[in-house]
């Protein structure tokens, strides 16, 4: 029986045609988390923002040639891309939306600029997956090294958060050109300067709190199952819920706890173990929502849950303007079932002539877009991705990634989250990774 080489020695040993793509794929995952700070910075420094921020778009070119190449010259590959019903709906969630962006842009529907970032929004997070898919399925030095490409730059992100909470200056960020033309450098609720969002070093309060879901489920995980350190995890843990709190964002709460009760329960195999944490949460629930119902009144409770009070600052509260929305956003799809084309809807609306269209729901976003027909493709996806997952729940990983994604998908049905560039390419970088890796059964020879 062969001595299994070091990680880093099957790397080296690698051909450059996967060292290349391996150490450009790590370095994605590192530098997502802290893509805001840095674009903006840069942007404000040396103007054209927009360049700085497709930064990883523009890796992806040369990864997606490098993993066609990859797949030409790999047999069972090459199967799997041409016989994949996961693959073939990418592709045809793709040419869809090429097909009605080319429509929408001849109809002057779509602005050039709007096009070009929805598309780029919609589809690099499944981009970014398949490329994942295919390297990691080549070496094994990414599935093995996923817990460091993943919690040091989080430790940062949430160092960072603290010091936002505790000692910087609400307005640290205008020094790095946050402000009105680029990212707003301050969040608060209610528009009240006693209730101050965090956002680290993400995009804003809401992204910041779904890339936590993701996190505090990590976190969760090896406090279950690592023997050692679990002091540091509580410790790490802790301080993750402090930063997720003061987000405010309450559908990352709410994704959070779902996520994190999914992990316990499905890696404590104890059944008394277990009926005590369901009987727990369910008590937690009944505490928190009688706690809610009995200090309704409280202006504490209502700032942080309803993000608004009697005091109000706002014209109108933002829990109004996100229900006004999500029935415009209904009635435009209801009206329009086959979509009006990619930049026509979301994030990438704001670039168009006219009134962008924020249904504040990434699922009807898609709608909108790209039709009831396309929100099928992408849901249908999703299902596959999840059930690949599922097969292997045996891996820490796969457990991680399930947990989340149920977390984050109620997160996207009341915001934008796929739409943040962080949460997207990390989450399905990941799950890339952890399908892809066991797609081929290879010995250290064969590297």
């Amino acid at each position: 029986m062969k001595q299994r080489l070091p990680d880093s020695k099957i790397l080296r040993k690698s051909s450059i045609i996967v060292r290349y793509p391996t150490f450009v794929i790590a370095s994605i995952f590192v530098l997502m988390p802290f893509h805001a700070v840095f674009t903006t910075w840069l942007g404000a420094t040396f103007g054209q923002i927009d360049l700085f921020r497709i930064w990883k778009e523009l890796l992806l070119v040369p990864l997606a040639i490098i993993s066609l190449i990859i797949i030409y010259k790999d047999s069972h590959l090459k199967k799997w891309f041409f016989h994949s019903p996961l693959v073939g709906l990418i592709l045809l969630y793709a040419l869809l939306h090429l097909a009605l962006g080319l429509i929408a842009y001849e109809k002057k529907q779509v602005d050039a600029s709007a096009l070009i970032y929805g598309l780029l929004i919609n589809l690099r997070f499944l981009a970014f997956f398949l490329v994942c898919y295919v390297v990691a399925s080549k070496v094994p030095w990414l599935k093995n090294n996923w817990r460091s490409l993943l919690i040091w730059p989080a430790l940062i992100v949430i160092s960072f958060g603290l010091l936002q909470l505790f000692v910087l200056p609400a307005n640290f960020l205008t020094h790095v050109g946050y402000g009105p033309k680029t990212i707003p450098a301050v969040h608060t609720v209610d528009q009240k300067l006693d209730y101050m969002r965090l956002q680290s070093t993400l995009r804003g309060p809401n992204p910041l709190g779904a890339y936590l879901i993701l996190i505090i489920s990590t976190i969760a995980m090896l406090l279950i199952k690592e023997k050692y350190g679990r002091k540091y995890w509580a410790f790490i843990f802790t301080l993750a819920t402090i930063i997720l709190f003061f987000s405010y964002s309450r559908s990352a709460w709410l994704g959070a706890f779902l996520s994190v009760g999914l992990i316990f329960y499905w890696t404590i195999h104890n059944q008394k173990l277990r009926g005590w944490l369901m009987s727990g949460g369910i008590i937690i629930v009944v505490v928190l929502g009688s706690t809610v119902v009995v200090l309704r009144n409280n202006n504490i409770v209502q700032n942080t849950l309803f993000h608004t009070d009697e005091t109000s600052r706002a014209s109108e509260s933002s829990n109004a303007a996100r229900s006004q929305a999500l029935i415009e956003g209904v009635k435009s799809v209801w009206h329009e079932p086959l979509g009006r084309g990619p930049g026509t809807a979301g994030p990438a609306s704001f670039r168009n002539n006219h009134y962008p269209r924020i249904a504040e729901n990434y699922y009807i976003q898609v709608a909108q877009e790209v039709g009831v027909v396309g929100l099928i493709i992408f849901i249908t996806i999703n299902v596959l991705i999840f059930r690949r997952l599922w097969q292997k729940r045996s891996d820490q990983l796969a457990v991680i990634l399930l947990a989340s994604i149920i977390g984050l998908t109620l997160v996207n049905i009341i915001s934008h989250a796929w739409a943040d560039d962080t949460i997207a390419l990390v989450w399905f970088g990941l799950a890339g990774v952890a399908i892809g890796t066991d797609i081929i059964k290879r010995t250290q020879h064969d590297v």
